[in-house]
């Protein structure tokens, strides 16, 4: 409203004045139409208030206010698990899942070995076996043999019977020979460090405890 009432006056007192002139110039002068003083006092009000348009100072936005972030607290500390001590597991060993009439698996067995002596005690050749028919406690099965020669031995290295079943013995005097026959011995469940003698006669094998 106020800037409305300024150039209201403005075109007013340009009026006014472009009157005045007219009136006090040479008869000689044109004088201008009122249209065109209308013009001209129109501009110059325009002109006026551009310049004092860019003579106002433009306001400063005020910048807005921050709000404060709240702290977070802490996180709780977590106590460490307890921790629980399992016992050792004996490892258990392997069912055997193969064959007992094949050779045993000698080194299977954990170390636990008897030392036995292989002996032909006959004038022929001989195959001594000893075999175990079912796994014992390591899954061990199977059969040792040795082909022995007049009135030779072999140190053999026996796993021991654990508990379980023990050995059976046999032997084949003269294999393939005229004098060919079979002969057993007693069951022997073989264990210890001490030695043990197989010895092959004409009529059996002798199991001789240490």
């Amino acid at each position: 409203m106020e800037r409305n009432s300024t150039m209201k006056k403005l075109i007013y007192i340009s009026v006014l004045m472009a009157i005045l002139l007219a009136a006090c110039g040479p008869k000689a002068t044109p004088t201008m139409s009122p249209a065109d003083v209308q013009a001209t006092a129109f501009a110059a009000a325009s002109t006026m208030i551009a310049q004092t348009q860019v003579a106002i100072p433009t306001a400063t936005a005020i910048p807005p206010t921050e709000t404060p972030v709240p702290t977070l607290p802490a996180p709780p500390t977590l106590e460490p698990l307890p921790t629980s001590s399992l016992p050792t597991l004996v490892p258990t060993p392997v069912p055997h899942t193969g064959s007992c009439n094949g050779l045993m698996d000698i080194g299977a067995s954990g170390g636990k070995l008897t030392p036995v002596v292989f002996k032909n005690a006959t004038k022929y050749n001989v195959t001594l076996t000893i075999g175990i028919s079912s796994p014992n406690k390591f899954g061990q099965c199977g059969m040792i043999a040795r082909a022995l020669g007049k009135n030779a031995t072999a140190d053999v290295d026996v796993p021991y019977a654990f508990d379980g079943p023990c050995y059976w013995i046999a032997a084949i005097i003269d294999p393939g020979g005229t004098h060919s026959k079979y002969v057993y011995g007693k069951a022997a469940c073989f264990n210890g460090a001490d030695k043990w003698v197989l010895e092959v006669t004409n009529d059996m094998v002798k199991v001789v405890t240490p």
